[in-house]
């Protein structure tokens, strides 16, 4: 999962280049694809399965951008919180979207096996941190994941985060056993492989140039063949460039940067003991152990473009303050990629016009988002299912523009900032609180030895050397 890759790696990509096929001959397809990333190949995938002949353009190469640069946790929900997306559509309907959302990440369950996939390195579970001490939003947050939307979870409190993470920045968290991780790289590469063997046709270095959704064969140009197809899929998210500009403008473009660490041998261990993934309420840190000694961690989000690699000394620095424990790390691998932000925070699923499909969005909404779009797509088109209606209240909405990144980019630093001073502020309380009770427990000793000497009398109450008061409290 690396842009400043390894020669293994290099091997990889060069042998994956010698085998890419561009479309150079006009052709006549049942589904017609654009963007081969988790979305689009899940489209190609289940449509094939179904016995439509499927084509899939790619203006770069199968998992160049986000879809092949991530950390690959896989667990329910959207980025819209779940109180907010209950206000807006309501119980059921939220219910039904959450349940949708499952049934993605079941779809990646399938599919990763070792059998399917070797060396997928698929484990599971996957921890959700508060950077506050938030017990009574915990309780609630629990009680409604159980009672309104049937989820197995548990609720840890602060020890037993901190026995699994020996870390103060984090309190209470929620635990989902359910979820699960794997190699993102390798899964967006077998999809293809699992796409091309169930008959899909995958064409890279293809860019689209034009489209025309009128009639019941649109057509498709690119820039050395012509295409006819009875659907198309819009699954290239940001990049969809000229041709679809205006659904390009509906999302916000923002970048996310990681790295892996190299192998830190014992000494991470003793830092992090849980084996899934982690990532916290605030949406700054999600890391996770791999290969047995190696920390993989992903950055906070920008809304503009740079080098992955310029991105380590940063990584660094945030390990560094979450678990200062392990010193200098070495960040062995940089990787990072581009996803479209909508407006509301859901996916963009659903039908523009006749046979023109959408599938976007997925910027912060997790892997299982972009399978759920795929299936919910493929069984519109071949098995009459409109369940991908549930997202009909999400509609289109321009994401601003370069006036729109910038206010993100401001947004993204004030949220930042203000979950840092809220954790600090947390931890400062935190504490106090401890020395109030090393105060207290001495006082209790001091009173207990004192009532144990004989023809002593026990205070009424601590002095104010022995105990700070509130400066307005009485004196009798």
């Amino acid at each position: 999962m690396s842009e400043t890759s390894t020669s293994l790696n290099d091997d990889a990509d060069a042998a994956a280049a010698a085998d890419r096929i561009r479309l150079n001959f006009d052709l006549d397809v049942d589904v017609c694809i654009v963007g081969a990333g988790l979305a689009g190949l899940t489209v190609a995938l289940c449509a094939a399965r179904e016995g439509a002949s499927v084509a899939v353009l790619e203006g770069r190469h199968v998992g160049w951008n986000a879809s092949g640069h991530m950390i690959g946790t896989v667990m329910p929900g959207f980025d819209l919180p779940l109180p907010d997306l209950i206000e807006r559509i309501g119980l059921e309907h939220a219910r039904a979207l959450w349940a949708l959302s499952w049934s993605g990440a079941e779809f990646i369950r399938a599919q990763a096996t070792e059998a399917a996939m070797p060396g997928i390195g698929l484990s599971e579970g996957a921890l959700e941190v508060s950077n506050v001490d938030a017990g009574d939003a915990l309780i609630r947050r629990l009680q409604m994941l159980h009672e309104d939307f049937d989820t197995e979870v548990e609720g840890w409190q602060v020890e037993r985060v901190r026995t699994e993470l020996k870390t103060s920045r984090y309190f209470h968290g929620v635990y989902y056993p359910k979820a699960f991780q794997l190699d993102g790289r390798k899964y967006v590469h077998a999809l293809a492989r699992l796409a091309r063997k169930a008959g899909a046709r995958i064409f890279e270095d293809t860019p689209v140039v034009s489209i025309d959704a009128s009639g019941v064969r649109k057509r498709i140009v690119t820039p050395s063949a012509r295409m006819r197809a009875s659907h198309i899929v819009l699954a290239g998210n940001i990049h969809l460039g000229a041709p679809l500009q205006k659904l390009s403008d509906t999302l916000l473009p923002v970048w996310r940067y990681g790295g892996v660490t190299a192998p830190l041998g014992e000494r991470l261990g003793e830092a992090i003991a849980f084996k899934g993934s982690v990532g916290d309420t605030d949406g700054i840190d999600h890391f996770r152990v791999v290969d047995g000694d190696r920390l993989m961690w992903a950055s906070p989000e920008t809304t503009w473009d740079a080098r992955a690699s310029g991105f380590a000394s940063a990584l660094q620095r945030r390990i560094r303050t979450v678990f200062p424990q392990l010193g200098h790390v070495e960040i062995a691998e940089t990787f990072g990629g581009a996803t479209g932000q909508t407006v509301h925070g859901m996916p963009q699923i659903g039908q523009l016009r006749k046979g023109l499909w959408v599938a976007s969005g997925f910027g912060r909404q997790g892997l299982n988002t972009s399978a759920m779009a795929g299936q919910l797509i493929a069984q519109a088109m071949f098995a009459g299912d409109d369940r991908w209606k549930l997202f009909s209240p999400f509609e289109l909405v321009w994401a601003g523009g370069v006036s729109g990144r910038v206010a993100g980019h401001v947004v993204n630093l004030w949220v930042r900032g203000r979950a840092a001073a809220a954790g600090t502020l947390a931890r400062h309380r935190e504490r106090v609180r401890a020395q109030e009770r090393v105060r207290e427990i001495r006082i209790a000793e001091a009173r207990r030895q004192a009532a144990q000497r004989p023809g002593s009398r026990l205070p009424l109450r601590p002095q104010p050397s022995d105990l700070t008061r509130h400066p307005d409290a009485g004196e009798g």
